[in-house]
């Protein structure tokens, strides 16, 4: 069995890391350079950035804050808000990512999907998916729904359908964000979790709702996740990487161990 990632989340707003609930009251809680340093020095495995502001304020990312991420850590990190094209895609490679999450963009413009896995390859590409729980309807007989901006539009986009279409478009991988869950420290979303990862074949994070390491456990376990996004609970210190690590190694979960 393949070891299971636990990856910090960096939401990054006009340069400062920042944190909500449900998308909603974000405060700002530090510098996102000097964290994404912390992260890797606990070990790990990967890391995300996001821009929360830069498709909702039709602009660029932030690409300097980036270059300085990229300067302090030597792992794997994946990067989006405001990615629209494949030579935005490009700049923010260049600037040290090793992956891009397309979230937004993708929805408005599911080419950009399959112009950047020709481009970049299908492992360099990411779909992000801020996922509400609406109930079944005809446009969204999933019972969950796309939204964009932040969490600002809903689409009437069915979450399910649109997972397998990107797929299908080439996404290397899908990092599912349960707006539900978001912050609320109370747990994943495991009944979204579960269904999109078994409705495609590629790599699914869990994200939204992590509060203490057994939820990480039954995400992965029985969200059916292959990797876990983390913030919350260890921005505000209530746990470590590591700490967390040993617990789900304690429950017979693969993960790498980096001490």
């Amino acid at each position: 069995m393949l070891s299971k990632r636990i990856i910090p989340c960096l939401d990054v707003r006009d340069g400062k890391l920042t944190k909500g609930i449900k998308f909603k009251g974000n405060i700002d809680i530090g510098d996102p350079v000097e964290m994404a340093a912390f992260y890797y020095e606990q070990g790990a495995d990967e890391l995300v950035f996001y821009d929360i502001t830069a498709s909702s304020d039709a602009r660029g990312i932030m690409i300097e804050v980036v270059r300085r991420v990229a300067a302090t850590i030597f792992m794997p990190f994946s990067v989006g808000g405001g990615l629209r094209t494949v030579g935005d895609m490009y700049a923010v490679l260049a600037a040290g990512a090793e992956k891009v999450s397309v979230n937004s963009s993708a929805v408005q413009d599911p080419q950009i999907i399959s112009e950047g896995a020709k481009q970049f390859g299908s492992q360099c590409v990411v779909l992000g998916m801020d996922v509400l729980k609406v109930g079944v309807t005809p446009a969204t007989p999933s019972g969950y729904e796309m939204v964009i901006h932040g969490g600002r539009k809903r689409m009437g986009l069915d979450a399910l359908a649109w997972a397998r279409e990107a797929q299908e478009r080439g996404a290397g991988e899908i990092c599912l964000n349960s707006i539900d869950a978001d912050g609320t420290q109370t747990g994943y979303e495991l009944t979204l979790t579960r269904m999109i990862s078994q409705a495609v074949s590629i790599p699914v994070i869990a994200s939204g709702g992590a509060g203490v390491p057994q939820h990480l456990v039954d995400v992965l376990t029985v969200g059916q996740a292959d990797a876990a996004l983390i913030a919350s609970m260890t921005h505000y210190g209530h746990y470590t990487v590591a700490q967390i690590k040993q617990y789900l190694s304690g429950q017979g979960l693969p993960v790498r161990l980096y001490w």
